[in-house]
């Protein structure tokens, strides 16, 4: 592999989100009358509001709602996550990122986001990383959400990038599985028994170097 690229998801692995997402999908299904746990909720990482709703739905075995219904608790859900993303501040970037960015940008390497979320744009911005990546793709410009490759095969192809040189680094099942099916090697960012597909796994970004690449090879 001739390294050209390396592509972020963003929630859990630039800023964590994953609370947030977490508190508003577990806010919802206590209003329908059920509860979310932590377990549950890993099933909803990487994927688009829809499928994470069906899922919700299925917990709570309701099945009786319409689309019209579906889509209000979708946006009802939304609307509460930005609520708290719009509280963001730099703070929020997690450990290691800063530092590893830097590494990734001083060997000239392309960067990128891979991410399902519509709210990538506003997180960024929050963060103070809106013009800092060379691609950003997002929920806004994919019409298949991950373990669909879409996503990252439209990020290499704006970076110009051969997918098979680039590096996907993802926190949830559904985006290691788009990165192997985008004909990428994947290095997952969390825990080993739910990134047990991933190339590589790693805890964080803290104590990490560009020369993790060279276990890829």
């Amino acid at each position: 592999m001739n390294l050209e690229a390396i592509i972020f998801d963003l929630d859990g692995v630039i800023v964590d989100t994953a609370i947030f997402h977490y508190q508003a999908w577990k806010r919802l299904a206590n209003e329908l009358g059920f509860d979310l746990t932590i377990h549950q909720n890993e099933h909803l990482k990487g994927i688009s509001r829809f499928e994470s709703l069906e899922i919700v739905l299925e917990v709570g075995k309701i099945n009786h709602l319409t689309k019209k219904e579906k889509e209000e608790l979708a946006t009802r859900k939304n609307e509460w996550y930005s609520e708290n993303i719009h509280k963001m501040t730099p703070d929020d970037i997690l450990p290691g990122v800063k530092v590893f960015l830097e590494k990734l940008k001083s060997a000239k390497y392309k960067i990128a986001i891979g991410s399902s979320s519509k709210n990538a744009g506003v997180i960024l911005e929050r963060i103070g990383y809106s013009n800092y990546f060379d691609a950003v793709i997002d929920g806004n410009k994919i019409s298949f959400s991950k373990p669909d490759p879409e996503v990252f095969i439209k990020a290499a192809k704006e970076l110009k990038a051969d997918p098979r040189n680039c590096v996907v680094f993802e926190d949830a099942a559904a985006g290691i599985e788009a990165a192997h099916n985008a004909g990428m090697k994947a290095i997952g960012v969390g825990s080993p028994e739910v990134l047990c597909k991933a190339d590589l796994i790693v805890p964080d970004f803290r104590n990490i170097n560009i020369s993790i690449f060279d276990k890829l090879i």
